[in-house]
């Protein structure tokens, strides 16, 4: 296995968020009765005629800029020729030889640092309709819902050496084009996703190896077993002195394996041309710059950034970069108390990405904690009644229920006295080695304090007092 490495390039499909469909006004919607938002153009009837969505080109042109790559200002669509149930039309509309898009390159936060893949091409097209397969009574139905709904397709050059850095530019996309505005990232309904192209060679070859393709990978957790599995799977049929063939395969992810679904077809196999009823889109420069002015700071600008700024850790910067509605509660936290560390710890241990109070109760709950008002385990009880009260502020409910940490000394003092006291068996076990029963009698000292005493303040009184014993 260590004399091959793997060859990874990767297509994704990415559903656009326009009100209509790329070529007709039907709804851009699936999830709703089949067959509800189809329109005359969805289903090919005779005499019908494509128009393009502007919307569409708008999102194609700000996921090209952000991406940096060169735009064709002419582009031209195609049919794509293939007979399946769900393609009424026997060819899908798509970009072919001249793509709104091409030589562009995503960045990418790795364990390792940014790196980079080149993406080759960006072009716009159609998605075709959903089969739905009813072994019981062997027949299948089709749904048009989905026929039309307007696609960008983004496609990589095969510069992945590694299932990980694969699923890295899945979720960097992905936190991508939903900072955008242009798609909701809905893995699971399959509003992003993924095809892998895998070939493997020998470390000293420059040549690659024949590839297979795997299809409609709408988990990153899928996408890494699946370019692993086919990477030994290719592996062990190379070394066994069989061939690999080039095909399309499907991840099953319950049994995890690939399988094969068809050979692959070749580009004479679609036979492409210019589709006659789209004319050359034009893109002028003016629109383009247009585009730009409502792009802000991408998310990997943000991750750069928050780990130099704030000396957020990667992990913690992706983390909450990943998440549109977590970066910009992060960020408006951070305008009320300038503790970027805290904010972000809370955010993403304690309230595990599901902000439920709001900004101002977070900004002054940080600072309780930081100003040794409360500890933090006191914080966590008030964050509690918080999610049922986005009326009352953390200070308050600090002052009606006397949680401020108890700063008094002889207060503190007396009350480790009486735990010593009543615990005469734990001190022995201490004092004859048993350093761990240390923690349990703080417990105790919690316990009697209703957890507001000093923490420090009492771990030291508390040795103190032992260690005279």
């Amino acid at each position: 296995m260590a004399d091959y490495e793997v060859i990874i390039g990767l297509e994704f499909h990415i559903q656009l968020l326009t009100n209509s469909k790329l070529f007709s006004s039907a709804r851009n919607g699936y999830e709703n009765r089949p067959n509800t938002n189809v329109d005359d153009i969805d289903i090919a009837l005779p005499g019908t005629l494509p128009v393009i969505n502007s919307k569409a080109v708008e999102f194609a042109i700000k996921l090209g800029l952000a991406l940096n790559c060169k735009f064709n200002t002419t582009s031209i669509f195609s049919r794509k020729h293939y007979f399946y149930p769900d393609l009424p039309k026997g060819y899908q509309i798509t970009q072919h030889d001249l793509p709104i898009c091409e030589y562009g390159n995503l960045n990418f936060p790795t364990k390792n640092g940014i790196k980079a893949v080149e993406i080759e091409r960006i072009h716009i097209e159609e998605d075709s309709g959903k089969s739905l397969h009813m072994d019981d009574i062997n027949c299948s139905y089709c749904d048009y819902n989905r026929a039309g709904i307007p696609l960008l397709e983004v496609v990589t050059r095969p510069d992945l050496r590694s299932a990980e850095e694969a699923m890295d530019v899945y979720k960097a996309l992905r936190t991508l084009v939903i900072h955008l505005d242009i798609c909701d990232g809905n893995m699971q309904e399959g509003s992003i996703r993924a095809d892998a192209n895998v070939s493997i060679r020998k470390h000293d070859e420059k040549i690659f190896g024949i590839r297979t393709e795997i299809k409609n990978i709408n988990s990153v957790k899928f996408l890494g077993q699946a370019i692993n599995h086919e990477f030994h799977r290719q592996i062990l049929k190379v070394e066994s002195g069989q061939r690999i063939n080039r095909e399309t395969r499907l991840w099953d992810s319950h049994n995890k394996i690939s399988k094969p679904l068809r050979d692959k077809e070749t580009i004479l196999d679609y036979r492409y041309f210019p589709d006659p009823d789209l004319p050359p889109l034009i893109i002028s420069e003016s629109r383009i710059r247009m585009v730009h002015n409502l792009i802000q700071e991408l998310p990997i600008q943000k991750q750069i950034r928050y780990q130099e700024e704030f000396q957020l850790t990667a992990n913690e910067a992706s983390i909450l970069i990943s998440n549109k509605v977590i970066t910009l509660y992060f960020e408006q936290t951070l305008k009320l108390y300038k503790n970027a560390k805290n904010i972000a710890n809370w955010i993403i241990n304690e309230m595990q990405l599901s902000p439920m109070i709001t900004i101002f109760q977070l900004a002054q709950l940080i600072r309780l904690i930081d100003d040794k008002i409360v500890t933090t385990k006191i914080a966590r009880y008030i964050y509690e009644k918080l999610l049922n009260n986005q009326a009352v502020m953390p200070i308050e409910i600090v002052a009606d229920e006397k949680l401020e940490i108890q700063h008094d000394c002889e207060i503190l003092q007396e009350i480790i006295k009486k735990i010593i006291i009543n615990n005469p068996t734990e001190v022995q076990k201490y004092k004859s080695g048993k350093t761990r029963v240390f923690e349990f009698l703080m417990g105790q000292v919690i316990k009697n304090t209703r957890g507001v005493a000093d923490p420090n303040m009492a771990k030291t009184i508390l040795k103190e007092y032992l260690d005279q014993i």
